[in-house]
């Protein structure tokens, strides 16, 4: 692959509430090294709702040397506030791209769930319960949802390229089927669950055999054993505030199974190599919101539903988990770092 990355977030906001409390540049400049040196990523995928976060942490990023990728993550907001969002982002990232930093700027990931309008629904489970509650009805549902959201993204691309002059990109669910031609780069959320395992790597084979470099966001999988099968559900076990939506606790007992969280990335890299991927974004870094509580009723240990390849307990410190070891393993050795970029670091 051309570049190797990690998705990082710089916080959810969910009813104006954001999942990173405190927002520390200090530490994220300390992480966003991490992911460079210890992690041998080339490559950032800088996700969450705040737009001044996004460009802080995409500075700090470009400086150490990293390829950016912004994007803009709207939790169930309506379209005028999403396009707002966008091209805020867009100016802020085009100041950074004007400092000579690789910039490509993501124009909305799974927007016909994430955001209002798309599909009929105040919150995300809405909009899922009503998506994939009813089959008989699901297919023109889907068809009005690619409809409504390719108006909006015509609209949205055009505005964002009057202020933007690097790539751009969306990070889409295959179903939404997009207009690839008003992107320069291909981006799909491509999971692996057990269901589709047989049949994954022709999948992956079958989007990279066109004109246009893609790249893999979105895939990962919790931490407790039997996670890897259901991946695409894997965080279903998370019970949450019904009103806030913060993580409040496991809804059972699951044994931790850190050493199948790591296989799952190192198999989808390796798929992703093979088939010709042009950039990967493992999902993610860490969750500083889903604690890791290693004492205790295990119902506590909030990390078990997290993807992050860290784990984060409740003073912020953190620890690698095994899949940190994997996913640096794998892009030590599959490197397109050349000798003038790898002195840098």
């Amino acid at each position: 692959m051309r570049a190797n990355g990690i998705a990082y977030s710089t916080g959810f906001v969910s009813d104006g509430v954001n999942s990173v409390a405190r927002f520390d540049l200090t530490a994220v400049r300390r992480e966003l090294t991490v992911i460079r040196d210890d992690l041998y990523c080339t490559a950032v995928h800088l996700v969450g709702g705040d737009a001044r976060r996004l460009e802080d942490a995409g500075r700090i990023a470009a400086e150490l040397g990293l390829e950016v990728w912004l994007s803009p993550y709207p939790i169930d907001l309506p379209p005028d506030e999403i396009h707002a969002l966008f091209t805020d982002v867009a100016d802020r990232a085009e100041r950074i791209r004007s400092t000579g930093a690789e910039v490509v700027l993501v124009a909305g990931v799974e927007l016909s769930i994430m955001g209002r309008g798309f599909i009929d629904g105040q919150r995300i489970e809405d909009r899922l319960d009503r998506l994939f509650g009813d089959p008989a009805a699901r297919g023109a549902r889907i068809a009005e949802a690619r409809s409504r959201l390719d108006g909006f993204l015509r609209t949205a691309v055009a505005a964002i390229r009057e202020r933007f002059h690097g790539r751009v990109t969306y990070a889409a669910i295959p179903y939404e089927d997009v207009d690839w031609g008003l992107f320069d780069v291909v981006t799909l959320e491509l999971i692996r669950s057990a269901e589709v395992a047989d049949g994954f790597p022709a999948a992956v084979r079958s989007v990279t055999s066109g004109d246009k470099p893609v790249a893999i966001t979105g895939f990962g999988t919790a931490t407790w054993r039997g996670a890897a099968d259901v991946a695409p559900r894997s965080m279903d076990v998370l019970e949450t505030d019904p009103v806030t939506r913060a993580p409040v606790r496991i809804n059972g007992v699951h044994e931790r199974d850190e050493a199948g969280q790591a296989a799952y990335y190192g198999e989808l890299l390796d798929i992703f190599d093979r088939e010709g991927v042009d950039s990967a974004f493992p999902y993610l870094f860490a969750l500083s919101d889903f604690p890791h509580r290693p004492d205790g009723d295990p119902r506590d240990d909030l990390d078990l539903a997290s993807p992050g390849i860290v784990k984060v307990f409740d003073d912020l410190t953190w620890e690698p988990k095994i899949a940190f070891g994997t996913i640096a393993d794998f892009y030590r050795t599959h490197t397109t770092v050349d000798a003038g970029d790898a002195s840098a670091r």
